[in-house]
């Protein structure tokens, strides 16, 4: 146990960031795996629109670094480019 009031308090915000830090990772690598996963040319687009708003988010609020952001948001529109439309 921590005996000072500082380290006492820096434990609580420990908590509490880690909780954030590991959410904010599970939205942005679902969203991620949500275009990975998609077969359909349509609805990977789709998921690709809704992942780019994901990581736009997180690298405005400085979750992640923007260039980290633009490069899987090029990753991912090669990634969905290269699928065959459905006929």
């Amino acid at each position: 146990m921590q005996r000072h009031k500082s380290a006492q308090k820096q434990a609580r915000k420990a908590v509490k960031n880690r909780e954030r830090n590991r959410r904010n990772a599970s939205i942005l690598s679902t969203a991620v795996k949500r275009v990975r996963e998609e077969k359909n040319k349509e609805k990977a687009e789709v998921a690709l629109n809704a992942a780019y708003k994901t990581l736009d988010r997180l690298s405005d609020k400085g979750i992640i670094h923007k260039n980290n952001a633009a490069r899987q948001k090029s990753q991912l529109k090669k990634l969905v480019s290269a699928l065959q439309p459905s006929a």
